[in-house]
């Protein structure tokens, strides 16, 4: 039996939703979900998100573009130039054992994925994600699903928080997490894994 959507881990999540009680969610659930919400699936709970609002889209979509215009292509680039030598995708949805994760943008380094094969999910751990954080979702962020990705072995997440105007930079290590950089308003950075590309961070912000 299905129980009512809750605050849970998320308090955005409040709505009509009927979602499974905790524990006992089946990506048959998730892909129930109305299109306006992304689905997530952790120790066998369904976590249903409304799609983001302007501000939240406006950073990954930008975001996204600029590294993916710098970085997603064959190992290589102009001298001077980011090297390529990625695949950037926005939202794509991970399976990591039996739980179901979906990052803002992410991408995998061509010599660990040489093909990017024509598939509806990805089991390969990223070597870099991005999570575009709110007062809504950060503790889902920070906690369930920052410690997922350790597990997994993304090798960077970038933590995003657009009302803040701030950028967390996170590498991986046996230990936890390592907070490599802090970056806040209109600075002008290159960042890890991508510090070849200057990226002009009051660019990102809606005013």
């Amino acid at each position: 039996m299905s129980a009512p959507a809750t605050q849970r881990e998320i308090p955005s999540m409040i709505d009509t939703l009927e979602l499974p009680s905790p524990g006992l969610a089946t990506y048959a659930d998730l892909e129930a979900l109305p299109e306006r919400y992304v689905g997530e699936i952790i120790d066998g709970t369904l976590y249903a998100q409304a799609r983001p609002a302007s501000p939240h889209a406006r950073v990954a979509s930008h975001l996204g573009a600029l590294v993916h215009v710098a970085f997603d292509r064959a190992p290589g680039g102009p001298e001077g130039g980011p090297p390529g030598g990625w695949w950037i995708l926005d939202e794509p949805e991970l399976h990591f054992g039996a739980d179901v994760l979906v990052p803002d943008i992410a991408g995998w380094r061509r010599e660990r994925m040489p093909v990017l094969e024509a598939k509806p999910w990805f089991t390969e751990a990223p070597d870099w994600l991005c999570e575009v954080t709110s007062p809504a979702t950060a503790r889902f962020d920070r906690s369930l699903k920052l410690d997922r990705y350790h597990r997994a072995g993304v090798g960077h997440v970038w933590l995003v928080a657009p009302p803040a105007r701030h950028i967390e930079v996170f590498r991986w290590s046996q230990e936890g997490w390592l907070l490599v950089a802090d970056h806040f308003g209109e600075e002008v950075v290159g960042i890890e894994p991508f510090a070849a590309l200057p990226l002009a961070l009051g660019d990102l912000w809606l005013d």
